[in-house]
């Protein structure tokens, strides 16, 4: 358990009919953490996020933040969804996209402005401010959604594999900046990914969940050095046995579900 948690979860389950998706999962989310959850596909990351972020409701157990049962999306909450298409409303520019969720929390119409022109250049857009959504190419859509959850500055940013559809290189350059952005405003930043170099480069925690019915395996203190740097962080030594470490305890769970009966596909994502 994690001293004075922002973020409290219990004996979580969660169901789809008969069939058991998460169990019995219990974790907690220091203020100002970054705190991924990683394991193989399949292992229902994305319903155990969206759980979290009060998108699913839970079938038992508890989810709180700052003492409260979620239920519903916080409002201090910022989601960034791996189906990033759905979030964004085509008949709407880029910068109205961004400044949407602005607007709908009353902020005054110059912080609106100034906080939508920096996110967009943040993540390299600002030149298509005035674009619609179907006028750019998958990786751009995303980082659309990427800069609105960021413009809204919560206080926790929810992340579900927010970076898989970008180049090798923007992908990097998106981890530094979420990186930058929890410094600059303390967030908290709850992270899916199936990427395990990914997990260890971006976390101070890294949460290991077995195929279905998920529970987590096994929890890794990531004890690098703040003010990771893309090359020089990943040619430490210890960059290197906590990969290994989170790599090897995801392999050990997926040869544990294949030596048993197959998981129904149809419910987990």
């Amino acid at each position: 358990m994690t001293p004075s948690p922002i973020l409290r979860v219990d004996r979580l389950a969660r169901d789809y009919g008969s069939f058991r998706a998460l169990d019995d999962i219990t974790f907690d989310v220091a203020e100002g953490e970054f705190f991924t959850i990683v394991g193989p596909s399949g292992a229902g990351k994305t319903t155990l996020l969206r759980c979290l972020a009060g998108l699913l409701e839970p079938t038992s157990g508890s989810i709180e933040y700052k003492g409260r049962v979620v239920s519903g999306v916080p409002r201090e909450f910022a989601v960034v969804l791996q189906d990033y298409s759905r979030s964004l409303l085509p008949w709407f520019s880029v910068e109205k996209n961004v400044a949407l969720p602005l607007r709908a929390h009353g902020v005054a119409k110059p912080d609106i402005a100034a906080r939508t022109t920096q996110a967009l250049a943040d993540v390299g857009l600002e030149s298509a401010a005035r674009k619609h959504p179907g006028e750019l190419s998958g990786g751009m859509q995303q980082r659309v959604a990427i800069a609105r959850a960021i413009a809204y500055r919560p206080e926790v940013l929810v992340m579900d594999e927010p970076f898989a559809s970008v180049d090798a290189q923007t992908r990097a350059d998106l981890e530094d900046l979420v990186l930058k952005l929890r410094e600059e405003f303390g967030m908290t930043v709850v992270f899916v990914t199936h990427d395990v170099d990914e997990s260890v480069y971006l976390s101070d925690r890294v949460a290991v969940v077995s195929k279905s019915p998920s529970r987590i395996t096994k929890v890794v203190d990531i004890d690098l050095p703040r003010g990771r740097d893309q090359i020089a962080t990943k040619e430490l030594t210890r960059f290197s046995r906590l990969r290994s470490e989170v790599f090897a305890e995801i392999r050990n769970r997926v040869r544990d579900v294949d030596a048993t009966e197959p998981t129904n596909p149809e419910y987990v994502i």
